[in-house]
């Protein structure tokens, strides 16, 4: 019962965090208005293009973050990687297919590589670590949905938002330093090594 319950939790914070954004607001994290895309990226690893060592990080690390738990759970129910990693393979598909078909957010294949990759990874330190560890991957899980529906009932009180700026990229000096331009917590100018 715990397990299929952290997994459902699970899985409603992955469906929330994917295709539901155009409809709450956690903070100012996101703009709600700016999630009703239809975008469909088909090149892989295009990230490593971007010119930024922040960009591929962050997406292709939390895509595979993001499915981790997955694969945790799962395997504790099917003590099977195969299954746990075609489940994750599974829901990415329908998770990105639901955004393009619904225009609910960017679909991208490498969302589908690193979300599948993370069940992968889940499963495969869920193998390791044992069964003495499912019940704390089951809580671990549970107490992280608690914790979104929490952030998801506060919404926009979190925060300030006459606090909040959106910075937008100047110009790459001939270092490599991108000069942000904008203003954010006080900081009228700021710049960053970001390449």
């Amino acid at each position: 019962m715990l397990a299929r319950g952290a997994l459902v939790a699970w899985i409603a914070v992955m469906i929330a965090l994917t295709t539901l954004k155009p409809f709450y607001r956690i903070g100012y994290l996101w703009v709600p208005e700016k999630q009703r895309v239809r975008q469909l990226e088909l090149v892989p690893l295009d990230e490593f293009s971007s010119g930024s060592w922040f960009a591929p990080l962050f997406e292709y690390a939390g895509n595979t973050a993001f499915f981790l738990p997955f694969g945790l759970l799962v395997f504790g129910l099917t003590q099977s990687v195969r299954k746990t990693v075609a489940a994750g393979f599974a829901l990415s598909a329908v998770l990105e297919a639901t955004q393009y078909a619904l225009a609910l957010g960017r679909s991208d294949i490498d969302d589908l590589l690193f979300n599948t990759l993370g069940a992968l990874l889940g499963a495969v330190l869920a193998r390791w670590a044992g069964p003495r560890w499912q019940r704390i991957w089951q809580w671990l899980s549970l107490g992280a949905a608690a914790v979104f529906a929490v952030l998801v009932i506060l919404g926009p009180r979190l925060g300030d938002p006459d606090q909040v700026k959106e910075l937008s990229v100047g110009h790459v000096d001939e270092l490599g330093v991108v000069q942000l331009v904008g203003h954010l917590h006080g900081v009228d100018r700021a710049a960053a090594v970001l390449g």
